[in-house]
């Protein structure tokens, strides 16, 4: 949720006492005895849209959270009056996070627009301000106690302390429809709740209720529409059910629910920074859920939408792992202090929890060569294991390093499903799933990382065990561009021999064909090996690295790698290379220029020193060519970037995968 336009002059302004007739009331239902103390209830009015009034009726009603709903295509302003007699301040009816379209939870609205649940603390009058085209206004009021009790905490496959719906969820609703699961979870969205700051940690509980009873009650939702909540004291709620380890489809961002995690900080981060508390817990949440997925918290993924207000049905769209709700649609959610801390949140979250293993993919079907391949935190020994549909081990690839690769030769293995895991490890999450006939779709490959230029000396490897030959084979980095423009246009080849060996490196296309030969047949001493190589004479395409190795005692062992190349991106410059954003017209624009020598969907956008996005300034398709793209040395909120040194970063989707560049620059 959040802020989009100011109130225009001359817009109806209306009081309303809630004293008037209700229309209805809702609460828990009684089929299960009577309702406890804490279980929030919700009283519905339909509120006029003539002349200010005050109605005349006896008594009033409590409540401590508001949500409005209308018709029309106008917008709707609101305050609301304390216990105490005082007014809050003038605040927008934001849409609310949101269900994918076609879903039987987006088309429970009936052409109304679904105003977030606002958390008002003891309240019992509002006055409501309308601008456009407003048909009609129901407003949802819902009163949800505080209980003090404490709230039981649960740690589930090493998750940071998580408050279990069992604790806090006294509302008795009925959850509409079947939980729906998505195949991998590939990112989280953060969002914030757009409510007053000032709460208390025992307040916490009662305002999860009051969303959860509004989401379900008067959107029309299955369930609350966030699948984890965290508060300004560290405390994180189980949202949305179906179990917190589990791939559950939210409705916290429209287009981009299914393999999102949607967590919503509680509180308004467009006013006020959020606590370290908040921050701490947010890390620990975020490090542990992309960790159980295998998703490294400082990557970019490329997410194809599902329909929404800012990217058609279809697009592809580059994200961070940590993406706000403001990178996927219209909205300053999570706020002007909370979205730029994102890209620290990020990396603080890839520190936590170390080692960690990253983007397990499988490639290949039963019957042939089915390639297991996924990226390590650091140095480590690695084993593959595959299992038959009875349980027993059918075939097993060790090695060590920061790359996964092993191709297990499936050829004259019975029909069935097969499960296969990855393990690097007792601290490491290992990464399961299966093979063969019966097995659900795998994931999709993630986007790879952007391409770093190669090292100037090969990554460290461990020594091979006793009995290994060779081990750790990898080229870095995985997606080479040979275009001549200095950055990533040679890959360096790594890995280890037990014993002096004959190696020959080759390089196989999609077809299995040897298309270029590293090395031919060369003896090399024991110990780690670094080649620097140049696929020059290659065209776009993505590829297979073969080592082998044989001994003269005998052993001889054979390891791949994938690798890439795209030469599609490249040239990516930022000039000047200082800016100075005072407006007066010396130095104050930026321009970031590129090549591109195929068609892609190209994103320019402009990272902070503390990694966060400072502006999209560019995101659609591109034919080859050249381009220049301004930037103003503004945030999205008019105000001037702060001094340092920031990042232009292009990044480019095409069929090989993801390309992206960086050019450095300073604001001064």
């Amino acid at each position: 949720m959040g802020r989009r336009s100011a109130v225009r002059r001359g817009s109806l302004s209306i009081a309303l006492v809630l004293a008037v007739p209700l229309l209805g009331s809702v609460g828990p239902p009684t089929g299960r005895g009577a309702p406890s103390a804490a279980s929030p209830t919700m009283v519905v009015r339909e509120l006029a849209l003539g002349a200010e009034r005050t109605p005349a009726a006896a008594g009033r009603i409590r409540f401590d959270l508001v949500g409005l709903h209308w018709q029309g295509t106008g917008t709707v302003w609101f305050r609301t009056r304390s216990l105490a007699g005082r007014w809050s301040g003038w605040q927008r009816a934001d849409a609310d996070a949101q269900p994918d379209a076609g879903s039987a939870e987006a088309r429970a609205d009936h052409g109304w627009q679904l105003g977030s649940p606002v958390w008002t603390g003891p309240s019992d009058a509002i006055r409501y301000r309308l601008t456009g085209g407003v048909r009609r206004l129901r407003a949802y009021f819902v009163r949800s106690p505080a209980v003090r009790s404490p709230l039981r905490r649960v740690s589930v496959a090493r998750s940071p302390p998580i408050v279990p719906r069992s604790a806090w969820d006294t509302t008795d609703l009925p959850r509409r429809g079947k939980r729906r699961y998505a195949p991998a979870v590939r990112l989280v969205i953060v969002h914030h709740t757009a409510t007053p700051n000032g709460y208390t940690a025992a307040q916490t509980a009662a305002i999860v209720r009051a969303i959860d009873l509004y989401h379900v009650k008067a959107n029309g939702w299955d369930d609350i529409g966030y699948n984890f909540l965290v508060d300004r004291y560290g405390q994180v709620f189980e949202g949305r059910s179906g179990g917190i380890t589990r791939n559950v489809i939210g409705a916290h961002a429209l287009g981009f629910n299914t393999g999102s995690v949607g967590v919503s900080v509680i509180g308004n981060f467009m006013t006020a920074q959020p606590t370290a508390a908040a921050l701490g817990a947010l890390e620990r949440l975020v490090a542990w859920r992309l960790d159980l997925a295998h998703v490294d918290p400082a990557s970019r993924v490329t997410y194809v939408s599902n329909g929404g207000e800012r990217y058609r049905r279809g697009r592809q769209v580059t994200l961070r792992a940590v993406s706000g709700h403001r990178d996927t649609g219209f909205t300053d959610c999570p706020g002007t202090y909370l979205y730029p801390l994102l890209g620290q949140i990020a990396r603080a979250a890839e520190r936590i929890g170390l080692p960690k293993l990253y983007t397990p993919a499988v490639r290949g079907t039963l019957g042939g060569a089915v390639r297991f391949s996924a990226r390590l935190s650091s140095v480590l020994a690695w084993t593959v294991t595959v299992t038959g549909p009875d349980g027993r081990t059918v075939a097993q690839g060790r090695g060590g390093g920061r790359t996964v690769s092993w191709t297990w030769q499936s050829a004259g293995a019975p029909p069935g499903r097969y499960a296969w895991t990855i393990e690097a490890g007792a601290d490491v999450l290992p990464a399961h799933g299966t093979v063969g006939s019966g097995s659900p779709p795998s994931a999709p490959p993630p986007t790879s990382p952007p391409p770093a230029p190669p090292p100037t000396s090969a990554p460290a490897v461990p020594p091979p065990p006793a009995g290994a030959l060779l081990r750790g084979v990898t080229v870095t980095p995985a997606t080479i561009s040979p275009n001549g423009d200095g950055y990533a246009d040679t890959g360096t080849i790594s890995y280890a021999l037990a014993a002096a060996a004959t190696v020959t490196v080759s390089v196989l296309d999609a077809g299995g064909a040897t298309v270029a030969t590293v090395l031919a047949g060369t003896r090399q001493p024991a110990g780690a090996v670094s080649l620097v190589w140049s696929p020059a004479s290659l065209a776009d395409g993505l590829y297979t690295l073969v080592v082998s190795a044989s001994a003269a005692d005998g052993r001889a062992a054979s390891e791949s790698a994938d690798l890439a190349v795209d030469r599609a991106l490249s040239a990516v410059t930022a000039s000047p290379a200082t800016i100075s954003p005072n407006g007066d017209g010396v130095g104050d624009t930026l321009a970031v220029s590129f090549v591109l020598a195929g068609p892609g969907e190209a994103t320019v956008t402009i990272d902070a020193p503390d990694g966060s996005t400072v502006a999209t300034l560019f995101a659609r398709l591109l034919d080859p060519g050249v381009y220049s793209v301004g930037w103003d040395g503004r945030d999205p909120t008019g105000e001037p970037a702060p001094p340092g040194r920031y990042q232009a970063v292009v990044s480019l989707f095409d069929w090989l995968g993801t390309v992206t560049q960086t050019a450095p620059f300073d604001v001064g």
